[in-house]
């Protein structure tokens, strides 16, 4: 599992008024609280989360919190600078979601295709016409799929995801499966 709190910018409980590191150390508690319930049932939950720009967001996988608390002020950087500095960096970017058509989103569409690395094709909160158009964007743009539950709470009874050939060692087993396409949707 990818455990994906939204980032500091995005949808949080963070304090707003705290220093860089102390925001780190706050975003990363629930993660690693994640970690540790999965321990316990022999569950592998690896660190990401999910980057908010104008409402669109963007998974990241691959990085960890040295990574995040070397970078203060990335909150604040727009789609191109994000790109480059994750991915310079290892990181992994895919865009959640991109066709969700909410209020709060102000750009309700895939950002350009050279800017991720996969789209989530398949969210279990999407509507099905949402999924279709962004397994359309990905397929149009060869660009490789995943699928996410997007689950926000135990009242979350819908559940997607992507199934690996084999049991990922390390986030990037699961990075270079989705990239390889060798990734099955659950959904």
């Amino acid at each position: 599992m990818i455990f994906t709190d939204h980032f500091i910018k995005g949808y949080t409980t963070c304090p707003k008024n705290l220093p860089w590191n102390k925001k780190m150390e706050f975003f990363a508690s629930g993660y690693k609280k994640a970690k540790k319930a999965g321990d316990m049932y022999d569950l592998d939950v690896f660190f990401g989360w999910e980057f908010t720009i104008r409402g669109a967001d963007f998974l990241t996988y691959g990085l960890d919190i040295d990574f995040l608390l070397a970078n203060p002020g990335l909150d604040m950087l727009e789609i191109g600078k994000y790109s480059r500095l994750v991915r310079e960096n290892g990181g992994f970017l895919a865009q959640a979601h991109p066709y969700r058509d909410e209020h709060y989103i102000e750009h309700p569409f895939p950002v350009e295709p050279y800017y991720m690395d996969a789209v989530e094709v398949f969210n279990s909160m999407d509507k099905d016409y949402s999924n279709a158009q962004a397994l359309e964007f990905a397929r149009k743009n060869d660009l490789p799929f995943q699928a996410g539950s997007d689950s926000h709470g135990r009242g979350h009874t819908f559940y997607s995801g992507i199934k690996l050939r084999q049991k990922a060692k390390s986030i990037f087993d699961i990075i270079d499966a989705i990239k390889g396409k060798s990734v099955t949707l659950i959904n």
